[in-house]
């Protein structure tokens, strides 16, 4: 049980936001799992010594954060990728109609290198820190449509390897929180146009130059820490990228 003392916390800070901050630290040293349900409101009032108004607030924000979730009648539980509505939420590419569906993915390499300056700041590690890089295909009714570049810190995936990968059936951001326990919370992405370089037409079966989207990401898990870096260049004649902004 991780025991917190509210005074610690810096005083200047909205109370709720203090117990947001203290719930998410629970999250972070693995108290609450992906999955499970946390305590009450009114245990965790009593836990903090505040009101369930102010543990209520702290909850709905980790909710609107898609950190945690609702179930009527049962309480409130940890998010996972394994739920339905979480499986494709970092796939924003649709068809036509708006459909999203499970891309086939095809595994073309996973190696060990070093951090490269880039990289090393991406994911607040230092350069030349051990890698785990992971090349991809990712297809649509039996057509590739996404070359998909994946680089995480091997002190966080230990053991991951080419036949691990191959063998689960399931998104990686699934993988990463049944096998070792990290979940992905949220993502930042920068996009642009491009034309498709060597490898990359070679891989979708394009010409050199032909227009692709290039969608930078990395991917934080709990306490806004960084742990992947992700760069997919997608062919989008036959599906489009879709963003909802509220």
């Amino acid at each position: 049980m991780v025991t917190t003392n509210t005074s610690t916390v810096l005083s200047y800070q909205p109370l709720y936001e203090q117990i947001k901050r203290m719930l998410t630290q629970s999250l972070i040293e693995g108290e609450w799992r992906a999955g499970e349900v946390i305590p009450s409101e009114m245990e965790l009032a009593a836990r903090f010594r505040v009101s369930q108004g102010t543990v209520r607030k702290a909850i709905d924000e980790l909710v609107s954060e898609n950190i945690l979730m609702r179930r009527q009648g049962k309480g409130t539980y940890v998010n996972t990728h394994n739920e339905k509505g979480m499986q494709l939420r970092f796939l924003r590419l649709t068809d036509e109609s708006g459909n999203k569906a499970f891309p086939k993915n095809s595994l073309l390499s996973c190696t060990r290198g070093k951090a490269n300056a880039k990289i090393a700041k991406a994911l607040n590690i230092k350069a030349g820190t051990s890698i785990i890089e992971i090349k991809r295909l990712l297809g649509f009714e039996g057509r590739p449509l996404i070359l998909d570049h994946i680089i995480v810190p091997s002190a966080e995936f230990s053991g991951l390897g080419a036949k691990q990968i191959e063998e689960y059936q399931g998104s990686l951001y699934r993988m990463y929180e049944q096998e070792y326990d990290i979940r992905m919370v949220r993502a930042v992405e920068d996009i642009r146009a491009v034309g498709a370089d060597e490898e990359a037409a070679d891989a979708l079966n394009l010409e050199e130059g032909a227009p692709l989207l290039r969608i930078e990401r990395i991917a934080f898990t709990y306490g806004d820490r960084p742990l992947e870096w992700r760069l997919g260049l997608c062919l989008t004649d036959s599906y489009h990228y879709r963003n909802e902004l509220e």
